[in-house]
């Protein structure tokens, strides 16, 4: 086999093997996303902080001197 077909041959399969390779990447990505999704929405739920109650309003300086008159 000349060398020119050799290096043709040899590139091509190098290129269809990284195509594949991108090819099974984005496939494995593409059936994952359900999966990352719903375990997104987990942690996100779970680091949610819980509602606050609403407390009484600290008094301010005014209404401590008021009182203290």
């Amino acid at each position: 086999m000349p060398v020119f077909v050799e290096v043709i041959v040899v590139s091509l399969g190098m290129m269809v093997i990284f195509f594949l390779a991108f090819l099974v990447v984005f496939l494995l990505a593409l059936f994952l996303s359900p999966i990352e999704r719903e375990l997104s929405k987990l942690v996100w739920s779970a680091t949610n902080p819980p509602p606050t109650t609403q407390t009484k309003p600290r008094s301010s300086y005014r209404d401590f001197s008021k009182k203290h008159t």
